[in-house]
């Protein structure tokens, strides 16, 4: 595998969240910088073998928005 996707999303406390999509890795932190972070370091400690890191991380970031049809 080469690619692992995270979709990143506002947490209702404050700060961002990012799950991987397909793998058992979760991670926030209080800004985007910090959680990028925070994904390479997550993800390093997922996988045993150094040679099974995809090369490629993903970022996917969702915003949720409200529109009020009057």
């Amino acid at each position: 595998m080469n690619e692992i996707i995270f979709i990143i999303e506002n947490d209702v406390e404050g700060g961002y969240t990012a799950k991987a999509l397909g793998f058992s890795i979760f991670t926030q932190a209080d800004s985007i910088e910090e959680l990028k972070k925070n994904i390479l370091d997550a993800v390093k400690c997922h996988f045993d073998n150094e040679a099974d890191i995809p090369h490629v991380i993903r970022l996917h970031k969702v915003e949720e928005e409200l529109l009020a049809y009057a």
